[in-house]
């Protein structure tokens, strides 16, 4: 069993304020998290100016999702018949507590001893792997980037890179640590040595987990899509396979899956194409075929209904889990994605957590942000972050009624002062010469603004610039002929 580091394993999404400012202060993250989005927004580039339909590919993709999910019951009723008829076993759990108990349940009825995993959000979301060790039971993740964060007690820091807050120097120290292995710093060696050890809980398991990227109405298939090979081995080695997928994932039809496996790759990784497409249409048919003989998929609800029930939310279910939006987010990529305290991080994370976890869960998140509108501009289905984000900050104020009178008051009074000229030039004129003074002696970040909770927070890294003499105004009047 992994030992857990508790400065992470530990966070919550309450605790964003105090966890990113300690990941300020962690020069090794900051390079690390600049160098891989730096990466992956080069290679998106790149892969996208071979795609002079791009904009027209994403609107299509997001007509897809809406349509999915204005008729998501239609479409999961096609999917449960297609996929049963195939010999595909189709359960349903309401919540993660539900979802864990089955498949712990499932694992204990096969007297599995070892037990493999794809990387899965998913699987992450309901924390599978706890439940399963609560049952005596070591879950081992086979994506590299997983393995080596379980190895490290941690828990994924982006949706498509999980350890992409580790240098090629911390894996090497940690694979000595916990390995034993020699020092070694080149990267072909670092991952041999994790296929060798991986290599044997492919060959013992009886029980492989998955995610499912997307799953198909009309045919009762479903996909994983990786890089690895991990997760074909995941599947295809046990006797039996569990995929667990969100009521989301859903596509009504065969050949919408064009336009997805052209979206998301390009989007996440800069890819034309994944490495790896498996598609899974039930268990193998013969004795002799390969593959599982029992393939079983858990449908999550998880708090989604409740989200689809939202119209300003809904939308947010159309994410693929690209992770785009965290490669081009300057929050994210200043504070690294633990500093959420939650599974989904950066801007989709921001607005996702909060849905599934409660706003008094995640209080912080929708003020996590910029509003710069990168993440809108590079989401491959066209998902309004900035607008989500700006309809939950008035849900926090609204359940937060001893801010709310307050922030009104403030933004009454800067409204009255900036919509009428004579009460600008007023007010300028009687707090100029404060602000001289508190400017030049640094009173403002220094003395009793933080005294004073609504301007701490802003007055703690700025220092107000000391203001000329005389304004704009009065240097042009008596500059005028």
């Amino acid at each position: 069993m992994s030992k857990k580091d508790p400065a992470i394993a530990e966070l919550t999404a309450n605790e964003f304020g105090p966890a990113s400012r300690r990941a300020l202060q962690d020069a090794p993250l900051r390079r690390a998290l600049a160098k891989a989005t730096n990466t992956f927004k080069g290679r998106r580039e790149a892969a996208l100016d071979e795609m002079p339909d791009w904009e027209a590919l994403r609107t299509h993709g997001r007509a897809i999702k809406d349509e999915t999910l204005s008729r998501l019951p239609h479409h999961l009723t096609r999917f449960i018949e297609q996929a049963t008829a195939k010999g595909t076993q189709v359960h349903f759990a309401q919540d993660r507590a539900e979802a864990c108990a089955w498949i712990g349940d499932l694992a204990e009825r096969l007297e599995a001893k070892t037990v493999v995993k794809s990387k899965s959000m998913m699987t992450e979301e309901i924390g599978l792997n706890h439940a399963l060790e609560a049952r005596g039971l070591y879950p081992v993740e086979t994506d590299l980037g997983e393995w080596i964060i379980q190895l490290a007690g941690e828990t994924p820091s982006h949706i498509i890179v999980p350890a992409i807050h580790k240098s090629r120097e911390s894996v090497a120290k940690l694979f000595e640590e916990r390995l034993g292995a020699e020092p070694d710093l080149d990267a072909v060696r670092l991952t041999q040595l994790a296929r060798e050890i991986l290599r044997t809980s492919f060959l013992e398991a009886e029980l492989g987990i998955s995610g499912v990227n997307f799953a198909i109405a009309e045919t009762g298939s479903f996909l994983v899509l990786e890089n690895e090979g991990n997760a074909r081995l995941t599947t295809s080695l046990p006797r039996v396979h569990v995929a667990i997928m969100g009521i989301e994932k859903l596509l009504p039809r065969w050949s919408d899956l064009e336009t997805f496996l052209r979206l998301l790759p390009r989007s996440g990784t800069g890819q034309h194409l994944t490495s790896y497409q498996s598609i899974f249409t039930g268990p193998k048919r013969n004795p002799g075929d390969e593959g599982p003989d029992e393939v079983h998929v858990l449908i999550l609800d998880n708090g989604r209904t409740d989200i689809l029930a939202d119209d300003v939310t809904r939308e947010t279910l159309a994410c693929i889990r690209c992770g785009a939006c965290l490669n081009v987010c300057p929050v994210y990529a200043q504070v690294g994605g633990h500093s959420y305290g939650s599974v989904y991080p950066g801007p989709i994370g921001a607005i996702l957590t909060p849905q599934l976890a409660g706003a008094d869960q995640a209080t912080p998140l929708p003020g996590a942000s910029s509003l710069c509108g990168a993440c809108r501009d590079v989401c491959p289905v066209k998902i309004d972050i900035p607008r989500i984000l700006l309809h939950q900050r008035r849900e926090v104020t609204r359940k937060l009624p001893w801010r709310a009178p307050f922030e009104r008051l403030g933004f009454w009074v800067w409204a009255r002062m900036a919509s009428s000229p004579r009460l600008w030039r007023i007010g300028t004129y009687l707090i100029r010469p404060f602000v001289r003074f508190a400017g030049g002696s640094n009173l403002l970040s220094r003395g009793f603004c933080r005294l004073i909770p609504p301007l701490a927070a802003w007055s703690g890294g700025r220092s107000l610039p000391t203001p000329a003499k005389k304004s704009f105004r009065q240097q042009y009047e008596e500059s005028r002929p």
